[in-house]
């Protein structure tokens, strides 16, 4: 019980140091590489912790092998930018002043609904109150909202089409049914809901409607009154 405790100590130290000399990133911030070496680092510390059949020196020499590694890998991300790319990726532009890129969502495994509930995240409800938006390459998110943002976002927008399919506990709660917002896309030369990459609506009509591969429009239904 005690040649546990001590080695535990030790393995903790170590990790301690190790962690302390890999910098000051926190884990939202790491990039992929870093990520991965953390979890190998923790992997490697039970083994050695909890079974004392095996000798510490080879716990002790695993962790500072990729410690070795992780210092090897920062100094390539810093001198070669064309392996900073490959290592660390590069920051992904999800939404521009066309409107959402669906091929950048598709590339990092994302749909409409997550970049909106990203958006949200920072405060930003409607789509069109944002100029750009972007993935960096750790994963955090960052928004550059339009100068005149908060008067785009009087009324929380409802996402009725998302991907080319209907929400359709989002189209009861307009009151409405999907008869006639696909009378609305038909205007709009969209034969159904599949060719539409996302259709919002808020409680004073205003809509936000992308047809795949084109920019993005802003309509303006005529509602007798504000629903919400």
């Amino acid at each position: 019980m005690a040649l546990i405790f001590i080695r535990t100590i030790i393995i903790f130290i170590t990790l301690l140091i190790i962690m302390r000399l890999m910098g000051k990133r926190q884990i939202g911030e790491m990039q992929p590489y870093e990520l991965v070496i953390t979890l190998i680092i923790a992997e490697l510390a039970c083994i050695p912790m909890s079974d004392p059949s095996i000798p510490l020196s080879y716990g002790l020499i695993a962790i500072l092998s990729v410690f070795l590694l992780h210092q090897i890998v920062c100094l390539l991300d810093l001198r070669f930018k064309s392996l900073k790319t490959v290592i660390s990726g590069t920051p992904s532009i999800v939404l521009n002043k066309n409107g959402i890129d669906d091929s950048q969502l598709k590339e990092n495994n994302l749909d409409v609904s997550d970049l909106i509930e990203s958006l949200r995240m920072e405060g930003y409800f409607a789509l069109d109150a944002v100029e750009y938006a972007l993935y960096e390459a750790e994963g955090a998110f960052s928004a550059l909202p339009k100068k005149n943002f908060q008067a785009l976002q009087t009324s929380l927008p409802l996402m009725l089409i998302g991907d080319g399919q209907f929400d359709e506990k989002n189209v009861a709660l307009t009151g409405r049914d999907k008869s006639y917002f696909l009378e609305i896309l038909r205007g709009q030369g969209c034969v159904d809901e599949q060719n539409v990459l996302v259709m919002t609506v808020d409680g004073n009509g205003k809509t936000y409607l992308q047809k795949r591969g084109e920019k993005y429009k802003v309509l303006q239904l005529d509602w007798e009154e504000t629903l919400w």
